[in-house]
């Protein structure tokens, strides 16, 4: 990648099309002085101010003289445009930086690149200005990617995701586990400037303690990317339950197709069906699996085992209890997914077949209410509401659990993995009592590892992979 930063870049910094109002951004050492030749502000001293001060958003006249048609203007193109002026290196890319605001006409918008770019500046690449601000230290690379995160955000959760990490979430947690490290490792080294007077500076129990604690820190890292890797865009609902309990009914009440086989028979079905739902709100992949069965052997053992791999990969799984049957059957089952701690909803079915109206607290289960509903998928009740629900528990979940976007978790991956292995192997180290050279060796690869993933240690094809993927003005 070849890094020109003291070029004056611009680029068009709101989306294509026409809108009531649209962005250029400019950044560079010679910002000013394109300002003080294209724009003539209506006070001498409102310049002056502006100069001065870190922001400054004030009523401006642009003057754009190009061809327009068949010939120029004469005397060129007035316009008002506010522009935001950052004068120092407290801007968003760490240089002189200008945002220009005028109106969303994308010949306009097009003119004003033009005479930018006659005047010095240079077009930006894709991602240039966020890459400034990366090189700046302004952000680190889990920042960085998560601004292209928030733009390629499919909805509120990715969108809430991307805006997580921009704020500094997994920033800080690395930040905290990188401090801790290097605190060590500068301990160590010098506890071997003084190996001949016997001082020690950290004990093998607090170097083992720590080095434990940050293993263990980085394993959880891991674990949240793996699973980042491995989740679809659209979250795995699974319904579950004992044998007959109206599982395919409701999948087929729900999606409103007869994808799945419904008989009086217990255990038709024998293998997953996976059907996507897109249903007030809902937007998920819908799986039915086999009814419960104790038996293990032969057909009913494969089919038991692929219903037990699709709970596993589950993001919530919907239990239904059939409400015209003896509830204390699901009870063991229950409490064993809460053991587990699984994602579950409890649903009570065949809602049509009981007199009785049954109420959400009647049928939970060892004080987890949790989610719950009653629906009967012959007459349509509740599933709208079940819908809604399950929408809102999958909301909460993946707040709870997914911390990473989905290009830092690829990034990232295998730099967690490396770094957990190279700790793993510090512990040990320290653990058999071997010489701190050692221990030092396998801790300086670990904080390698780590430094890859913050961009504190970076090469320009990780850079060139990272922010190409961005658009033009970001």
């Amino acid at each position: 990648m070849n890094l020109l930063l003291d070029d004056t870049i611009a680029a068009l910094a709101s989306a294509p099309g026409t809108s009531g109002r649209g962005i250029v951004r400019v950044s560079g050492g010679d910002v000013r002085r394109v300002l003080e030749q294209h724009f003539a502000p209506r006070d001498g001293e409102r310049w002056a101010k502006a100069n001065r001060a870190e922001r400054h958003v004030g009523e401006w006249r642009l003057v754009v003289d190009v061809p327009w048609g068949d010939a120029p203007f004469q005397n060129g193109l007035r316009l008002p445009v506010e522009v935001g002026w950052w004068p120092t290196k407290r801007s968003y890319t760490g240089q002189p930086l200008a945002e220009l605001h005028l109106i969303g006409s994308p010949p306009l918008l097009e003119a004003v690149l033009m005479q930018l770019c006659r005047s010095g500046c240079r077009a930006a690449r894709p991602g240039e200005f966020t890459l400034r601000a990366f090189l700046a230290g302004r952000l680190d690379l889990l920042q960085a990617e998560a601004v292209l995160g928030v733009i390629d955000a499919a909805d509120h959760v990715e969108l809430e995701l991307a805006l997580q990490q921009l704020a500094g979430g997994i920033s800080q947690q690395m930040g905290a586990l990188r401090a801790d490290l290097l605190d060590l490792l500068a301990d160590l080294e010098a506890g071997l400037d003084f190996v001949d007077e016997d001082i020690e500076f950290v004990s093998r129990e607090q170097l083992l303690s720590r080095v434990t604690a940050a293993q263990r820190t980085t394993a959880e890292l891991c674990d949240q990317a793996s699973r980042r890797l491995q989740s679809s865009t659209r979250p795995r609902v699974v319904l579950a339950g004992l044998p007959n309990a109206g599982k395919s009914t409701l999948l087929n009440a729900l999606t409103g197709q007869s994808a799945a086989l419904v008989s009086e028979v217990s255990g038709t079905t024998r293998d997953y069906l996976c059907v996507p739902l897109d249903r007030n709100g809902l937007h998920v992949d819908l799986i039915d699996t086999a009814g419960w069965d104790s038996e293990t052997s032969g057909i009913e053992a494969v089919t038991q085992q692929r219903r037990h791999e699709q709970w596993q990969q589950a993001d919530l799984i919907v239990w239904c209890s059939d409400l015209s049957a003896a509830a204390a059957l699901d009870e063991p089952l229950i409490a064993e997914l809460h053991h587990e701690q699984r994602p579950v909803v409890r649903v009570g079915t065949k809602a049509d077949c009981v007199s009785v109206a049954w109420t959400p607290s009647e049928f939970a289960t060892g004080g987890d209410e949790g989610v719950q509903a009653t629906v009967s998928a012959r007459d349509g009740r509740g599933l709208d509401e079940l819908c809604a629900q399950l929408a809102e528990r999958l909301s909460a979940e993946s707040r709870g659990r997914r911390q990473w976007i989905g290009m830092t978790a690829a990034r990232c991956q295998n730099s967690l993995l490396s770094a957990r292995d190279a700790l793993g192997r510090t512990a040990e180290a320290a653990g058999l009592g071997l010489s701190e050279d050692l221990v030092i060796v396998e801790l300086r690869e670990a904080l390698e590892h780590l430094g890859h993933i913050v961009g504190a240690v970076y090469t320009d094809d990780v850079l060139d992979r990272v922010f190409s993927k961005f658009c033009i003005g970001k």
